[in-house]
């Protein structure tokens, strides 16, 4: 607002920092002022750019393979990022040529991590890594049998049921770049599945959203994810009928002293 009074704008600067929302945007007249349109125009820029951007899965099985991951690249049936967009029923299953390359790394696996681009590449190129650092630990010290980490190109969150029933997991884990906002055009997403197989609904399935620095921690994110998928084994259930009754300190649950006591890429 122009020409407003400087107690206004005092008593406003605290909401305006609670919230990445743009709320009371400085006016020019009848119009937005040029900074705040500026600002707009350039959110919703890197949004398109990160539903266009494309996932260098290579790259990223690089970056896996180095922490020691068994790693397996595939693509949905989805043939290009514009048949992606206008069908997602094909970015939902696998291309014909992937099943039997997945074949082979069949076996009793308590959990396999997927990790698809979905609407974000950017998300997945910067979040997947490091929250399976956080994560990781936690369920390999707990004994789990971790399947091979599978990265999947257009590929969509169900695309993970037939992944997990492929490679006889009793639980999939699919972290996926979330539709971009006008706030968070990185923001990463896990949905957690028991028993996955082609069919499954949403409703069967746990969502951990807003995994990004400005967002839930990595840390926070583990910690649920491992709480979820400990109560998803033992009760043989996910989706609706698991609540996230998760209370602990996320640190603490996972053995670390602090949240910034993660190793940075490359450590």
């Amino acid at each position: 607002m122009v020409g407003k009074p400087p107690a206004l704008d005092n008593r406003l600067a605290p909401l305006r920092a609670s919230t990445p929302a743009r709320i009371f945007l400085p006016s020019a007249g009848a119009a937005v002022a040029t900074d705040a349109s500026l600002a707009f125009q350039l959110a919703h820029a890197q949004a398109r750019d990160a539903v266009e951007d494309r996932l260098d899965a290579d790259a990223l099985a690089q970056r896996l393979r180095a922490r020691g991951l068994e790693t397996i690249c595939v693509e949905s049936a989805a043939s290009s990022g514009r048949v992606y967009l206008m069908r997602p029923d094909l970015g939902r299953r696998l291309d014909e040529s992937a099943p039997p390359r997945l074949a082979a790394f069949s076996g009793a696996y308590d959990l396999v991590f997927v990790i698809a681009d979905g609407l974000s590449a950017r998300a997945i190129a910067a979040h997947a890594a490091p929250l399976l650092d956080a994560a990781l630990p936690a369920f390999q010290s707990d004994g789990w049998r971790i399947g091979p980490v599978v990265v999947v190109q257009r590929g969509r969150v169900a695309i993970g049921d037939e992944i997990g029933d492929i490679l006889g997991a009793k639980l999939v884990a699919v972290l996926i770049g979330e539709r971009p906002g006008l706030s968070s055009p990185d923001s990463l997403g896990v949905y957690l599945t028991f028993g996955p197989r082609v069919g499954r609904s949403d409703a069967e399935r746990n969502c951990l959203s807003n995994i990004r620095q400005q967002g839930m921690s990595y840390v926070e994110a583990a910690a649920r994810l491992f709480y979820l998928a400990a109560e998803a084994r033992r009760r043989k259930i996910s989706g609706v009928e698991l609540k996230d009754e998760f209370s602990a300190d996320p640190a603490r649950s996972l053995g670390i002293e602090e949240t910034g006591a993660l190793p940075r890429e490359g450590q």
